[in-house]
């Protein structure tokens, strides 16, 4: 029984947290970015952050 509420609470907390993450692209998401350390940016942020807050559609 314990293992089931335990198994419940992480996954509940890991939806409560990723809700709380910006829209990647979003200029919420954008502002993040730059003030997040870039040595902690994952090859998909870095990609991400390349595409929508460097060079946006608009500008293609």
């Amino acid at each position: 029984m314990n293992k089931h509420i335990r198994s419940f609470a992480i996954i509940i907390s890991t939806l409560v947290l990723t809700a709380c993450q910006p829209e990647v692209g979003s200029p919420e998401w954008c502002k993040m970015m730059k003030e997040k350390d870039k040595g902690k940016w994952t090859l998909d942020e870095g990609k991400a952050f390349l595409k929508h807050c460097v060079i946006p559609k608009d500008e293609e």
